[in-house]
């Protein structure tokens, strides 16, 4: 069993539920929703899965009453991805899928603002009534039941990626997601950033925003070098960043410096308490759990393509107008039989 998170205790003038009130304020910049108490009434936790999330992005970028542990942002995070997780019905099964003492939850409850366990729980399972990932989870289970042929591995990679794509469906996170729209097309010029397997995706994201808006680069040093490219974007300009467990150190110190240099940043990653949320404006999380290889990416180009979509239903007459450039373009030069 690893180490449990460490977890501060809370002090007097800062109480868990003051927290849980600071992730609803979250909620007008885009980071999540709920409704504040009445005046005089006391501040509450988070009600829901979405404030929750949203609680946990603040505490991410340092903007929540509370702070935690690198460990236990890092248990918060990972929480918030067992969705329909059968460890959620118990302290004891959840602290022994997360390596840590069931004490470090009561702990974390507390810090968050809930009474105790049960109500922290209670949220965390609200999000897994109905969804439709546990599906596919299941079929996943099932097909390594059925052996090591080569149709259950097939099956259960593809029933995980289905699961993924639901998880991302059903914690879809609109106001931030709107941000990033709002973000990209609004700002002169936009640069991407992911390396190793996420390159993929950064190149997959500058073709299809290309396809709708100019003045869209890789940052890589392929083009002009990363330190050359994110020099010559100023403050109005917009960096998106990609990455996931385990995070690429390149990005991380590549976003942070965007930040200290004044360049909004919109984040792909998986967890609410990713190392690149902290540097965010706009994050877009993403899960990945699966039994690739590797880094599972399949979720992540999904979403990649939902974001694309977002920002050409933006701005329609000039993605139409560009759309029809770029087909006249296209036949002039023969590249499509």
């Amino acid at each position: 069993m690893t180490k449990a998170p460490d977890l501060p205790p809370i002090p007097a003038s800062t109480s868990g539920a003051e927290a849980g009130q600071s992730g609803r304020k979250a909620g007008k910049t885009g980071t999540g929703g709920g409704i504040p108490p009445e005046a005089g009434a006391p501040p509450l936790p988070p009600a829901n899965f979405e404030e929750l999330r949203a609680l946990a992005v603040a505490i991410a970028r340092g903007e929540a009453r509370v702070s935690l542990g690198s460990k236990a942002r890092a248990a918060l995070g990972h929480l918030l991805e067992l969705s329909g997780h059968p460890a959620l019905l118990s302290i004891t099964s959840l602290a022994e899928h997360l390596g840590v003492n069931p004490s470090t939850l009561t702990r974390l409850s507390h810090a968050l603002g809930y009474p105790g366990f049960p109500a922290f729980q209670r949220v965390l399972l609200s999000s897994s009534m109905n969804a439709p990932g546990i599906f596919y989870a299941r079929q996943a289970e099932g097909a390594l039941v059925a052996g090591n042929s080569l149709r259950g591995a097939v099956t259960r990679l593809c029933r995980e990626n289905q699961a993924n794509i639901d998880r991302f469906v059903d914690h879809f996170d609109e106001a931030g997601f709107a941000e990033a729209v709002t973000m990209i097309m609004a700002a002169p010029r936009v640069a991407v950033h992911g390396i190793r397997q996420f390159h993929a995706l950064a190149s997959f994201l500058a073709y299809g925003l290309r396809m709708i808006r100019a003045d869209v680069v890789m940052l890589d040093g392929n083009n002009l070098g990363i330190a050359e490219g994110l020099a010559t974007l100023g403050p109005q300009d917009v960096l998106i960043s990609a990455s996931c467990t385990p995070y690429s150190a390149t990005v991380i110190e590549v976003a942070n410096a965007a930040r200290e240099a004044g360049i909004a940043t919109v984040a792909i990653t998986d967890l609410a308490s990713s190392p690149l949320v902290p540097s965010s404006r706009a994050a877009v999380l993403v899960g990945h759990q699966s039994s690739f290889i590797s880094n599972s990416i399949g979720a992540f180009m999904v979403a990649a393509e939902c974001l694309i979509n977002a920002c050409a239903a933006h701005r329609p007459e000039e993605t139409r107008a560009a759309l029809q450039a770029r087909a006249r373009m296209i036949r002039r030069l023969g590249i499509e039989v």
